[in-house]
């Protein structure tokens, strides 16, 4: 197989890989993924076994695509929901009002963390903030992997009812 044939099959099934990311991503801004797909495949021309269609190939490559992505909107939301801006060294346009409510935001955040049970928190703190793997926040946990990842994910659930909890007090 050549890259000539990865460029025919765009040709042949762009829109498929495009609508079926679509549907799957529930979103309209997918042509970078479509992209992605089709770089996937020439990095991986030589694992394609012709048992299989190339539609099929490129929909199985989509879908890992459309997976990878979901994982990294999802670190960013998370990231975004843990991370407290920094007011130490506030830029010449915030007011005092602004520096005001950012502390408040933090303590309420701090709050919340602290408001959780123990193996909740400890696995927020470093999987969400210090942004340890779940390989390595197992080892410092002595947990196995799942665990971790099970853990983090109700973690996450009981930190946003939390959150909500406390803005609900404002």
């Amino acid at each position: 197989m050549t890259t000539h044939d990865i460029t025919d099959w765009f040709y042949q099934y762009n829109k498929d890989i495009y609508h079926f990311l679509i549907y799957y991503t529930a979103s309209g801004d997918v042509e970078d993924l479509v992209q992605e797909v089709f770089i996937r495949a020439i990095t991986a021309m030589d694992t394609f076994k012709e048992d299989s269609s190339p539609k099929t190939w490129l929909i199985s490559i989509a879908r890992h695509v459309a997976i990878d992505a979901n994982r990294k909107k999802k670190r960013t939301r998370l990231k975004e929901m843990l991370t407290i801006d920094n007011v130490s060294e506030p830029k010449d346009d915030t007011t005092p009002e602004q520096i005001l409510q950012l502390n408040e935001k933090h303590k309420r955040l701090y709050q919340a963390i602290q408001s959780l049970k123990k193996n909740y928190r400890d696995v927020i703190i470093l999987r969400g903030v210090k942004e340890l793997t779940v390989t390595e926040t197992a080892t410092v946990l002595n947990w196995n992997e799942n665990k971790v990842r099970v853990t983090f994910h109700r973690a996450l659930h009981a930190l946003q009812k939390e959150k909500e909890r406390f803005l609900d007090e404002e």
